[in-house]
C-alpha cells in the first residue's frame, strides 16, 4: 500500500485491513471511547436549555413573565447562545493549553472548568447574571471539547480506521443530545411543574459527564504525536506500542514513529518557527496550509448557516411551529428526533465516513439536508399564518405537516452523515502536526462564533417582518440557499482524505488551490507511487550493498 493509503474500512472485518494482529484491541477503543465521550458536552447542553426555559420554576426564579414579548426572546436566545460565547473564548486558549500541557491536562482542566459553570449556573439563585456567568463560564470548558476531542483521536488512531475514531467524537453529540432530550421529557412526567427538580436534575447531566470524562482521562496515555513533538521518542514509542498492542520494536511501530519523526523534522526544517508567532506564519504563509484553514473553516461556516444547529437547539419551537401541540408532546417528539440523530451518527462512522470516503458522504447528507429545507419552506410558504396564536393546522393539511415533520428528521440524518460528522474529522485530520492545535484551535473558534450567531439570530429571523424577523418560511428558504451553495462548494473544493495517513495529507495540498478539491486524490496517488518506487530502489540498493559485502572478495594467486 503506496504512501501510507489504506484499504477501504469493513468495521465487521477489521482484520482484512492489512494492520499487524493486535492492532484493533480494547486499549484503543477505550482511548476512543474515552476521548470521544468529550462530544457529550455540546449535546448536553443543546439538548437540556429549551427543556429548562419550558419549566415554570425556572421562569419563576428569573422572574420571566415580567419582561415584555421581545424581551424575552431576547433573554431566550442569549441564555441559550452564551455556552457559545464561552465556547468561542475557551476554543482560542485550547491550542495554548493543548500544545504547553498536552491533551491529558487539556482534558482535566476543561473537565474542571465546564463542572464550575454548571454549579454557578445551577445556584443561580434567580439572577439572570448568575445564569448567563455560569453558562459562559461552562462554555470556556465546552468549547475546548471541540478540540482537545478529535485531535487526540486523529493523533491515536491506525490511518484506517481513522474516521471511525474521530467520529466516536461527533456521535457522543448526539449521545448527549438524546439523554437530554429524554431527560427533559420524563422530567415533564414524572416531576411536578413548579418543583426546581423539573430543571435542575436533567441539567445534573452536564456534571455526570463531566466527571466520567475527567476520571476517564486517568486511566489514558498522552498522544504519541504530542511526545515526539516535544523529544520524548521513547515515551511516545512505549505509548504507541501500547496502543498498537505490539512490541516497542515491531518493524511496524518502528515504522509509525519514525513517520512522525521524519514529518515533524521536515516541518521544523521547513519553518524554523518556534513561538506561537512563528507558527501562526506558518499557518498563513505557507499555501497548503493556508488551504487547509480555508478548507476547515468554510466547513464551519456554511455547516453552522445551514439551520441544522438552530433546529437542535429550539427543536420543541419548530414542532410547535409545525403543528405539535402540548409541552409533553413537543418534548416527546423531540426527543425521538434526538434518536434519529443519533441512529444517524452510528450510520456515518461505522458505514458512510470510511466505506463510501468523506467527499460523499458528506455531498450525500448535504443534499438529504437541501430538500428537506425546501419541503419545509414550501409548506410554510403555503400556510403564511402557521405559529400565529389560536391558528391551528387545517384538516386538509395535516398530511403535509406530517410531512414536514418528517422532513426535519430526515435533516436530522442528512446534518449528521454531512455537514456535522465531516466539521470534525477534517479539522482533525488535514493540519500538519506543528500546526494542528493551532490551526483546530482557529477553526473551533470559527465554529463557535458561527454557531452563536445562528442561535441567537434564528429566534429574531422567525418573527414576522414587521418585528425585525424573516418569517418561518423566509428562515428555511435562507437555511436552503445555503445547502445548495454547500453542495457546489464541497464539489469543487473538497479533496477525499480517507484512508490516508496523518503525515501522507499534505500531498492532496500541492497543487494550485483551484486544482486540489477535483485533482488532489489523482496528484497524491501519483505521488504515491513515485514514493513506492523510490523506497523500493533504496532497500533494493540497500540489499546489494549487504550482499556485496558477505561475499568473499577473490584474490590472484
Amino acid at each position: 500500500m503506496a504512501g501510507g493509503v489504506k484499504k477501504p474500512v469493513n468495521i465487521f472485518r477489521l482484520g482484512d485491513l492489512g494492520e499487524p494482529k493486535g492492532v484493533f484491541n480494547w486499549r484503543l477503543w477505550f482511548a476512543v471511547f474515552s476521548f470521544g465521550i468529550l462530544g457529550a458536552a455540546r449535546g448536553v447542553d443543546e439538548g437540556l436549555i429549551t427543556g429548562a426555559f419550558k419549566s415554570k420554576d425556572f421562569q419563576r426564579l428569573i422572574n420571566f413573565e415580567s419582561y415584555s414579548e421581545s424581551e424575552q426572546t431576547n433573554i431566550k436566545a442569549n441564555v441559550s447562545a452564551m455556552v457559545q460565547i464561552g465556547c468561542v473564548g475557551g476554543a482560542l486558549i485550547a491550542f495554548t493549553i493543548c500544545d504547553k500541557l498536552g491533551r491529558l491536562w487539556a482534558t482535566r482542566q476543561l473537565c474542571m472548568v465546564w463542572i464550575i459553570g454548571i454549579v454557578i449556573f445551577m445556584l443561580n439563585n434567580g439572577h439572570l447574571g448568575a445564569v448567563y456567568a455560569g453558562r459562559f463560564i461552562a462554555g470556556i470548558g465546552i468549547g475546548q471539547t471541540a478540540v482537545v476531542g478529535p485531535v487526540y483521536l486523529a493523533e491515536i488512531a491506525p490511518a484506517s480506521v481513522r474516521g471511525l475514531c474521530t467520529c466516536a467524537f461527533s456521535g457522543s453529540v448526539y449521545l448527549g443530545i438524546v439523554l437530554a432530550y429524554f431527560a427533559n421529557y420524563g422530567a415533564s412526567l414524572h416531576m411536578a411543574e413548579y418543583s426546581n427538580a423539573r430543571w435542575l436534575v436533567p441539567t445534573s447531566l452536564h456534571i455526570m459527564f463531566a466527571t466520567v470524562a475527567l476520571v476517564l482521562s486517568f486511566f489514558q496515555y498522552e498522544s504519541p504525536r504530542f511526545l515526539v513533538e516535544n523529544n520524548q521518542v521513547d515515551e511516545a514509542t512505549k505509548v504507541m506500542a501500547r496502543l498498537r498492542n505490539l512490541p516497542v520494536d515491531d518493524p511496524y511501530i518502528i515504522r509509525e514513529i519514525s513517520s512522525i519523526q521524519h514529518a515533524y523534522s521536515l516541518e521544523l526544517e521547513a519553518t524554523k518557527g518556534v513561538s506561537w508567532v512563528g507558527k501562526l506564519k506558518e499557518l498563513l504563509l505557507i499555501p497548503s496550509n493556508l488551504y487547509c484553514l480555508y478548507l476547515a473553516s468554510m466547513c464551519q461556516i456554511l455547516a453552522q448557516w445551514s439551520g441544522a444547529g438552530s433546529i437542535t437547539l429550539y427543536a420543541p419551537d419548530f414542532f410547535s411551529l409545525l403543528g405539535i401541540t402540548g409541552s409533553s408532546e413537543s418534548l416527546l417528539v423531540t426527543a425521538v428526533f434526538g434518536i434519529v440523530k443519533f441512529i444517524a451518527a452510528l450510520v456515518a462512522a461505522l458505514f458512510l465516513v470510511e466505506v463510501i470516503g468523506r467527499k460523499r458522504s458528506l455531498i450525500l447528507g448535504i443534499t438529504l439536508q437541501a430538500l428537506t429545507m425546501v419541503y419545509v419552506a414550501g409548506f410554510l410558504t403555503a400556510l403564511p399564518k402557521l405559529g400565529q396564536e389560536g391558528y391551528e393546522v387545517p384538516s386538509a393539511a395535516i398530511g403535509a405537516s406530517r410531512g414536514a415533520i418528517a422532513a426535519i428528521y430526515i435533516s436530522g440524518f442528512g446534518w449528521v452523515l454531512g455537514w456535522n460528522t465531516m466539521q470534525y474529522v477534517l479539522t482533525a485530520e488535514i493540519f500538519p502536526l506543528r500546526v494542528r492545535a493551532l490551526g483546530t484551535s482557529w477553526v473551533m473558534t470559527l465554529h463557535f462564533v458561527s454557531q452563536y450567531g445562528n442561535s441567537r439570530a434564528v429566534p429574531n429571523m422567525l418573527q414576522s417582518v414587521s418585528e425585525g424577523g424573516i418569517t418561518p418560511q423566509g428562515t428555511f428558504w435562507c437555511f436552503a440557499a445555503v445547502l445548495l451553495v454547500s453542495i457546489a462548494w464541497v464539489w469543487f473544493s473538497v479533496p477525499e482524505t480517507a484512508g490516508r495517513d496523518l503525515e501522507s495529507i499534505h500531498t492532496l495540498f500541492e497543487l494550485p488551490w483551484y486544482k486540489i478539491g477535483l485533482a488532489g486524490n489523482k496528484h497524491a496517488a501519483e505521488q504515491d507511487i513515485v514514493r513506492h518506487e523510490k523506497e523500493e530502489a533504496a532497500q533494493n540498493l540497500d540489499g546489494h550493498a549487504q550482499y556485496v559485502e558477505t561475499v568473499p572478495e577473490k584474490r590472484d594467486v
